[in-house]
C-alpha cells in the first residue's frame, strides 16, 4: 500500500480543506499514537508550531488524537522546525511534530514528523502510520481496527513546556566557539513573520552583535508575506539603509536561510555551502568527505568546489533527499540554493539560525566580510520561471517535454556551458523551467520558449496568466 497522505516533507494542504480539517487531524494523531506505543509502551511526542493562525486549532487535534491512544504531548508553542528536532532529542522524546507549511502564505498548513533521533521520521514509520489512518478513515476497516481511546488512566499526559524557546536558544549558541562573539557586528535580521521572531533576535543579541530586527510581529496571517528569505527586498533595502554589516533573513518555520551582504548583494544556499565547505577544507575537517547539493544548485557552486578539490554529488530536490545521500556518503555537509544548509556537525536537519552563524563564525575567524569569505565562487546566471498547470502532468507528458529540454540543450550547445532543468512541484501544479548557462541573454530567452512551447502544447492559450512567477537569479 503506497503513501497517500504523506509527501516529501509530510502532509500539507490548504486549511479547512481536506486533509487539513479536525476530524482528519484527530484520526492522525491516533493512528501515529498507536504505531510509536507499538516502539514504546512510554512513548512522548513533543509538537511545535509557527505563527499561523491555524496552528492551535491543528496542535489540539492532533493532541488529541494522540493523548487518546495513551502518549503523553509536550507542547513547546511557537518555535521553529530545528528547534522540534533539537528538543525530540532533548526530551528523549518517540516523535517531534512540526506544524507548519514552511515558506508557504498562511492559508497553508502543514504536519512533518521527527524520529527520536531528530532526524526526519524514516519512510517505514510514516508508511505505518499513513496504513493505520488509511484504516481509521474507511468505515468499513473501522469495526476491525479497535482504536477505541483508552480509559481515563491510561491516557497520556499534556504539558506546556515553559522554557522550550530558552532551551534552543541555548543550543544554538552553543553550537558556536567558546568565547565566540558577535560584538562589532550591525546585523539585520528578518524573521518573515514566522516561528524565528521571538527567538533569533535574542540569539543574535545575547552573542554580542547590535541587532536591528524586520518581520517580527506575527498576527497569524502575515507569516511570509513581503517578508523573509523568499521576499527579501525589503531586508535588502535595510541593510543599506543602515549600514549594516549583513542581513540574515530566515523562512517561517526558520529552518532555511539566505543573506546579504553590506552591498546588499544577495548570497543564496549555494554560496553559503560554498563557503562553510572551503573553510571546511581549510579547516581539515574535510579531508574525506564532500558536499551534497541538489539538481537545482548552481553550476558555479559545482565548478567552484572542483576548484578546491572538494568532490560534490546531486540530489533530488528536498532536505530528505540531501539527508539522504550524506547519511550514504557519511559526508557532513550538503544543501539547497533555497537555503536549507544542513550541517551534520552541528545539527540533524536544516536550522536557519545555526547556519547564520556558522557563516558569522567563518567572517569572525579570517576577519573577512561576508563578500570577502565568497572569494573563489562565481554564480553562473540562471532563469526559472514557475508554470502553472491546470492538473499535474502525467508521466508521459514529463517524459515528452524533457526530450524538448534535452535536445534545446543539444542544439545551443549547453551541455559545456549551463544546463535545462524540468521538475514537477511536489506541493503545487507548477512545473519548473530552469535554464543555466554563461550568457544571461541565451539562457533568458531559452527558457521562455520552452516555456511558451510547453503551454501550448497543454493548450494553456494565455501565456501571461500561467506563468506563475518568472526570475532571473544572478
Amino acid at each position: 500500500m503506497g503513501l497517500a497522505f504523506f509527501g516529501t516533507d509530510g502532509i500539507r494542504s490548504k486549511v479547512g480543506v481536506f486533509p487539513m480539517v479536525p476530524e482528519f487531524l484527530v484520526k492522525l494523531g491516533m493512528a501515529a499514537g498507536v504505531i510509536l506505543k507499538e516502539h514504546n509502551e512510554q512513548a512522548r511526542v513533543v509538537i511545535g508550531r509557527d505563527t499561523r493562525r491555524s496552528g492551535p486549532m491543528i496542535e489540539s487535534a492532533l493532541e488529541a488524537g494522540l493523548s487518546a491512544m495513551g502518549v503523553d504531548v509536550y507542547l513547546l508553542g511557537e518555535m521553529p522546525t530545528p528547534g522540534v528536532a533539537y528538543l525530540t532529542r532533548a526530551f528523549h522524546a518517540e516523535a517531534g511534530v512540526v506544524i507548519s507549511a514552511s515558506h508557504n502564505p498562511h492559508e497553508d498548513n502543514g504536519i512533518k514528523f521527527f524520529g527520536s533521533d531528530g532526524a526526519k521520521l524514516s519512510d517505514a514509520l510514516e508508511l505505518a502510520i499513513e496504513n493505520k489512518l488509511k484504516g481509521l478513515l474507511d468505515q468499513n476497516l473501522n469495526q476491525g481496527l479497535n482504536l477505541s481511546p483508552v480509559f481515563s488512566e491510561q491516557m497520556g499526559v499534556v504539558k506546556n513546556i515553559q522554557d522550550a524557546a530558552g532551551r534552543y536558544i541555548e543550543f544554538c549558541k552553543a553550537s558556536t566557539p567558546y568565547f565566540f562573539s558577535l560584538r562589532g557586528l550591525k546585523i539585520i535580521l528578518d524573521c518573515a513573520h514566522g516561528a524565528t521572531a521571538k527567538i533569533a533576535p535574542q540569539v543574535f543579541q545575547e552573542l554580542g552583535a547590535e541587532v536591528i530586527t524586520i518581520g517580527v510581529d506575527p498576527n497569524g496571517l502575515n507569516i511570509n508575506a513581503e517578508f523573509g528569505s523568499t521576499s527579501p527586498w525589503n531586508l535588502q533595502k535595510k541593510v543599506l539603509a543602515e549600514r549594516a554589516d549583513l542581513g540574515i533573513a530566515f523562512d517561517g518555520d526558520g529552518d532555511r536561510v539566505i543573506m546579504v551582504d553590506h552591498a546588499g548583494v544577495l548570497v543564496d544556499g549555494d554560496e553559503i555551502v560554498f563557503l562553510l565547505a572551503k573553510d571546511s577544507k581549510r579547516e581539515g575537517r574535510m579531508k574525506t568527505g564532500g558536499v551534497v547539493g541538489t539538481q537545482m544548485s548552481n553550476l558555479g557552486l559545482e565548478k567552484a568546489l572542483a576548484q578546491e578539490d572538494i568532490p560534490f554529488v546531486r540530489t533530488k530536490v528536498g532536505d530528505r533527499h540531501v539527508m539522504a545521500e550524506l547519511k550514504k556518503r557519511q559526508w557532513l555537509l550538503g544543501g539547497e540554493s533555497s537555503g536549507h544548509i544542513i550541517w551534520l556537525d552541528s545539527t540533524t536537519t536544516g536550522d536557519g539560525i545555526v547556519a547564520a552563524l556558522q557563516v558569522l563564525t567563518v567572517m569572525k575567524k579570517q576577519d573577512l566580510s561576508l563578500r570577502a569569505c565568497l572569494a573563489g565562487m562565481v554564480k553562473m546566471p540562471q532563469v526559472l520561471i514557475n508554470l502553472s498547470l491546470k492538473e499535474k502532468l502525467s508521466l508521459d507528458q514529463l517524459k515528452i517535454f524533457e526530450l524538448w529540454a534535452l535536445e534545446r540543450e543539444k542544439n545551443l550547445n549547453l551541455n559545456h556551458t549551463g544546463r535545462i532543468l524540468l521538475r514537477p512541484s511536489g506541493t503545487e501544479n507548477l512545473l519548473r523551467i530552469m535554464v543555466e548557462g554563461e550568457d544571461l541573454k541565451l539562457v533568458k530567452n531559452t527558457a521562455e520558449q520552452l516555456a511558451e512551447r510547453i503551454s501550448l502544447e497543454l493548450e494553456n492559450k494565455n501565456l501571461s496568466e500561467n506563468i506563475k512567477s518568472k526570475g532571473v537569479l544572478i
